[in-house]
């Protein structure tokens, strides 16, 4: 495809300018490293020496980390927590990456999100996951931290220019509260794009949103085998949500944008050959897709710096950000 370079490096400059708030299932990545020491004799089990911790911001916590590095912290979160230890550096983890935490409810009766990976290696190895452990409440929101979660939805959406619901189903995206911040947007004239795994077509009248391909299929309710069947699932996705554009990631086949009267775009993948890990990916496509829209980019540029920005994160171990620099090296090499 053709790609106007310089129409590319005007809108990643612009992408320090817009204020986003992310709304959603907040989570906390623990990475915890040891090095493979012996075999207990309690069990045929490995004993690792503890190396170091790592905190991560995961969920819809990673989209805003992402948003964070591209527009100087211009980003806030409106989401829960429970009132733990992990809530603490769930916090801290928020403020360390220059995100706005005011509109983060604290709900004694749920864990905070944290999914915590162990992680092994040895001299002669690369490392190695060996278990992962998740604290979540999957249960919808109480009545009383749902409408807490409303009245912050009234005061923040107003102060942003653009709105990203990322669903990960954990519960705190309830009918109400997705129906709310829709609703809110377009009464102030927000962008808003979801990013959401299934129950694509109950989000209607938004800006955009971006599933992946398995979710897209189970949604639309049929196999995605070709460039014609993929045209039939954006267009179904477009009618059942009247979005603005449908970004489908394909994952190794690059990206595909549906926008209405039948115009289609097929963006190729970026560094194909260099990808290590794709955790967090496609936060980090939504987050930077977001920026673009509000900067003022058509969806189809818009989804090209996404893609540029997913094929520098997926070099990186774990949930990983980039930068506006990183953004213009690799718009440069196209």
């Amino acid at each position: 495809m053709d790609i106007n370079k310089e129409q590319l490096v005007s809108i990643i400059k612009k992408l320090k300018m817009p204020k986003i708030l992310v709304v959603g299932d907040l989570a906390l990545d623990e990475m915890i490293y040891g090095d493979a020491e012996r075999i207990s004799r309690e069990a045929p089990v490995l004993i690792l020496q503890h190396s170091h911790t790592k905190l991560i911001l995961g969920g819809a916590s990673n989209a805003a980390h992402n948003v964070a590095t591209l527009n100087n912290g211009k980003v806030s979160v409106c989401g829960v927590c429970g009132d733990d230890y992990q809530a603490g550096q769930l916090i801290e983890a928020f403020e360390k990456a220059n995100v706005n935490c005011k509109y983060i409810i604290k709900d004694a009766t749920r864990k905070t999100t944290t999914k915590t990976r162990i992680s092994g290696s040895i001299s002669t190895s690369i490392t190695q996951q060996i278990v992962r452990l998740d604290r979540q409440t999957n249960a919808f929101l109480s009545p009383e931290t749902e409408d807490k979660m409303l009245a912050n939805l009234e005061k923040a959406v107003p102060e942003h220019d653009a709105v990203i619901l990322s669903n990960y189903h954990i519960g705190t995206l309830t009918p109400k509260i997705i129906d709310k911040t829709i609703e809110l947007a377009n009464k102030y004239n927000k962008v808003i794009v979801v990013d959401a795994q299934r129950e694509l077509s109950t989000y209607k009248n938004i800006t955009s949103m971006t599933p992946n391909l398995p979710d897209t299929q189970k949604s639309v309710g049929f196999f995605i085998e070709d460039e014609t069947s993929m045209k039939k699932a954006g267009d179904k996705l477009l009618s059942e949500t009247n979005a603005g554009s449908i970004l489908i990631t394909c994952g190794a086949d690059g990206m595909f944008v549906t926008e209405k009267n039948h115009k289609y775009t097929k963006i190729p993948v970026f560094n194909k050959s260099e990808v290590f890990d794709v955790t967090g990916a496609g936060d980090t496509v939504t987050a930077v897709y977001t920026l673009a829209l509000a900067a003022g980019a058509d969806p189809v540029y818009a989804a090209i710096i996404g893609n540029i920005a997913a094929s520098i994160v997926v070099r990186q171990y774990g949930c990983a950000t980039t930068t506006e620099d990183e953004l213009l090296s690799a718009a440069a090499k196209l």
